[in-house]
């Protein structure tokens, strides 16, 4: 029968706490991700509707690299979003297992160690997802306007 000490649960808390922090973190950046994506989605939309109804070969052909671009974009902030969610869902079990471990006599101290360096990983993966779509973004800034070089 497990038995619990009040001493033990409220150490087990006091150590799930820190991991929550990282979590408030990760939902903050999710939420700015799924805004770039809902922006990527919303201009392709728009090129697309554009590119049909021109016949302009020039702007065809920059329409097309556009939306090239915008795909690429668009996969990096939905590996974005995977890499943050599985880490939101590591650091989820670190609390977990944090927690558990705490407050009953289970060793398991070790797999809170792994959950959470995974789920630090997972989110500097996300960050570099993050980077490349917003070099891609800035390489986009190439206004083509009529008479300037």
């Amino acid at each position: 029968m497990l038995t619990f000490n009040a001493d033990e649960v409220t150490h087990g808390i006091q150590l799930a706490v820190a991991p929550v922090f990282f979590l408030t973190a990760v939902s903050g950046m999710i939420g700015a991700i799924a805004g770039r994506l809902a922006r990527i989605i919303d201009r392709a939309r728009l090129v697309e509707d554009r590119a049909r109804e021109s016949n302009d070969a020039e702007f065809l052909q920059r329409a097309f690299k556009e939306l090239v671009e915008l795909r690429l974009r668009g996969r990096l902030a939905n590996g974005c979003i995977a890499l943050l969610t599985f880490c939101a869902f590591l650091i989820g079990l670190t609390i977990i297992v944090l927690f558990v471990g705490e407050t009953t006599g289970f060793k398991i101290s070790r797999w809170a160690v792994g959950g959470f360096l995974s789920g630090v990983v997972s989110f500097l993966l996300a960050l570099l997802c993050f980077l490349a779509e917003t070099l891609i973004a800035t390489r986009l800034l190439n206004f083509h306007l009529p008479g300037k070089g």
